[in-house]
């Protein structure tokens, strides 16, 4: 294969650089985001592995160009016999690298000058390794540099070699051995579709033989995959503290998906709270999280995270002015997620037949939308600003995804919106006084005694022995200590 770019290159040559005069050629069409190219000034030919491990890494990951003959900075060098260059180009990838990628050659004339540009293309026998001496490495693309594969990284391009994603893999589970009565409710809720057996082998969740594949484990019912996990945290303040005393709640959850994706969903109810004030007709409600934004958020984790890492589990932390929720694994292409408009986000998925059953149950998207609904979600809420526009960024080996509180400066300005004056209620009868903070508390979500003093107008005595009334009768339930104390309806 590799042959057939030392004849391709000559007539590249005599084509590209045959046009007419005035026309001009941009460096910047030839350029993509930062992780698909690597420039260099002149081809190392006694160090080769200096630009082959860029060979290596866009082969192991989404192609990707490597162009000769320009600095960082995009000047133009020039190479002084591109045809010598070519040809050495082909026979070092042909012979020190475990196997030949596809690849072919540009030819380009820039400010009179000329340029070479190597083209790789995604590779299709992953892993790809360069031989040095008697070893053998493997590189991968991380934003914009090509580093060495860890373990995982060399299991993960094996997968792809073969075509196999992980959560496709066979698990221990047998089909005899498990139900699916969660999913089966949940799928008929979604679709309004009964969930049948045989879906089990069309959606990918069992294989021919009966056994469960690593997908059909984590919607299998109970708790099948250990790493099948979501820490959620409520902090008290703006940053973790040092000791559990500083959380306000805490709870760690191990089931099958649609399980985490509830209980999750439920804690943040249960830990933020809604503001609102009266409209012409209704009360307009200001939630501190839009919770289609806080779904995707979580639906993003449990759907994209890497399951092949041990040991790690989806972190979901709520502070006074965020919601992060972090999960094992970037991006499945090597991107960095804060390096790419979130309109354009690369639609490749991890688990895709994870996704594939979520996005039947209309949980998600297949076309790998997610970022745009959580953006879109918080745009239209009525207290949106730009500056609490969510945030992603994302590592080698980590995601995360931030939500702003929507009610934080105003809860922090003292301003509240939830009780005007206008709103206040002047109730001397107990049982009502009681009913209205029942309703209150189902509006609110969540809150101090110092919101009851105000809404009734009473005194912080008052307040408190009508809260300890409805604590004791198990219609509320505090969460806190002290100063920080708050209240909500008991689940």
């Amino acid at each position: 294969m590799a042959g057939n770019f030392y004849i391709s290159c000559y007539n590249i040559i005599n084509d590209k650089l045959q046009r007419k005069k005035g026309d001009t050629l941009n460096l910047k069409d030839y350029l993509g985001e930062t992780n698909l190219y690597d420039k260099k000034e002149k081809l190392e030919v006694n160090k080769p592995k200096s630009w082959l491990k860029s060979v290596l890494a866009f082969a192991n990951g989404r192609g990707g160009k490597l162009i000769f003959g320009v600095r960082e900075n995009n000047e133009i060098l020039g190479l002084d016999d591109y045809q010598k260059d070519s040809e050495n180009i082909s026979e070092i990838i042909k012979t020190r690298m475990d196997s030949i990628p596809e690849f072919d050659m540009e030819i380009k004339e820039l400010e009179n000058k000329i340029i070479l540009i190597l083209n790789i293309y995604q590779g299709k026998n992953t892993p790809y390794f360069v031989v040095d001496g008697g070893s053998r490495t493997a590189y991968k693309r991380v934003g914009n540099q090509s580093v060495p594969a860890t373990r995982i990284d060399l299991f993960n391009m094996s997968l792809k070699g073969q075509q196999v994603t992980y959560d496709a893999l066979e698990s221990d589970k047998k089909i005899q051995d498990v139900t699916f009565k969660e999913l089966a409710i949940e799928y008929k809720k979604r679709t309004l579709t009964e969930f049948e057996e045989k879906d089990l082998n069309s959606f990918g969740l069992v294989n021919e033989e009966g056994h469960l594949t690593i997908a059909g484990s984590l919607f299998a019912d109970g708790y099948q995959v250990y790493q099948s996990r979501v820490f959620c945290t409520r902090w008290n303040g703006l940053d973790k503290a040092n000791g559990l005393m500083d959380a306000l709640d805490d709870q760690e959850f191990e089931g099958n998906i649609i399980y985490l994706l509830k209980a999750a969903m439920d804690f943040v109810k249960r830990n933020s709270k809604k503001m609102w004030k009266k409209g012409p007709v209704y009360r307009i409600e200001y939630p501190e999280y839009p919770e289609r934004a806080v779904q995707e958020g979580i639906v993003n984790a449990l759907i994209h995270r890497d399951y092949s890492v041990i040991g790690s589990e989806v972190h979901l932390d709520i502070y006074d002015d965020r919601l992060e929720i972090y999960f094992p694994g970037g991006m499945y292409d090597g991107t960095f997620v804060q390096n790419i408009d979130p309109y354009k986000v690369s639609s490749s998925r991890r688990n895709p037949v994870l996704a594939d059953l979520f996005a039947r149950m209309d949980l998600m998207e297949r076309r790998g939308s997610g970022l745009r609904k959580i953006i879109e979600a918080y745009q239209a809420e009525e207290n949106y600003k730009e500056e609490l526009k969510p945030e992603f960024r994302s590592t080698e080996s980590s995601f995360f995804t931030v939500l702003k509180n929507l009610n934080y400066s105003t809860e922090k300005s003292g301003d509240r919106v939830a009780i005007k004056s206008s709103d206040k209620v002047a109730i001397k009868n107990k049982n009502e006084q009681l009913e209205a903070i029942i309703k209150f508390a189902d509006l609110r979500g969540e809150f101090k005694t110092a919101d009851i003093e105000e809404l009734l107008s009473i005194k912080s005595s008052r307040a408190r022995l009508l809260i300890s009334e409805l604590v004791k009768i198990g219609k509320l339930e505090s969460i806190g200590s002290n100063r920080n104390r708050r209240y909500h309806i008991k689940k």
